[in-house]
């Protein structure tokens, strides 16, 4: 089995975690990490939606919290079971550009259909840290 499919594997296994009462949409991701080891993580709702968390943010917060960093992980998994190919929300793009490399693959599969992509692709001009840098400070 390769790696990718390893990964889109392990993350359809913890579909079957997530806690989506109110949209009944299960989302899971995993990520794959340099030494060999494999952080899983399902989004998780609440009845204040602002306050769920999506599968791919559990993931890599799951993976920082850990000790890892950008650096150590190789691929990533999204996946559902929708009719359409789902790809990250606006909010975990953010997180993602930043906590992940640029280049770091990103498998999005609904089971039927796939596709690889990276998270240059999926947040083209994303804001960063070098956005907040003191030398763009116009205030």
């Amino acid at each position: 089995m390769t790696l990718y499919e390893e990964v889109k594997k392990r993350a359809f296994e913890v579909l079957s975690h997530a806690y989506a009462p109110y949209s009944g949409f299960c989302v899971g991701a995993c990520i794959a990490m340099k030494d060999g080891s494999f952080i899983t993580g399902a989004n998780i709702e609440n009845a204040s939606y602002g306050l769920t968390n999506c599968a791919e943010r559990s993931a890599v917060f799951a993976a920082y919290s850990q000790g890892y960093r950008k650096e150590d992980i190789v691929a990533m998994a999204v996946v559902t079971k929708a009719a359409k190919l789902t790809t990250p929300c606006g909010a975990c793009r953010q997180v993602l550009s930043e906590l992940l490399q640029p280049d770091t693959p990103v498998i999005l599969s609904n089971g039927n259909q796939e596709k690889i992509t990276c998270m240059r692709e999926l947040l083209p001009f994303s804001f960063g840290e070098e956005d907040i840098s003191q030398e763009n400070n116009v205030c």
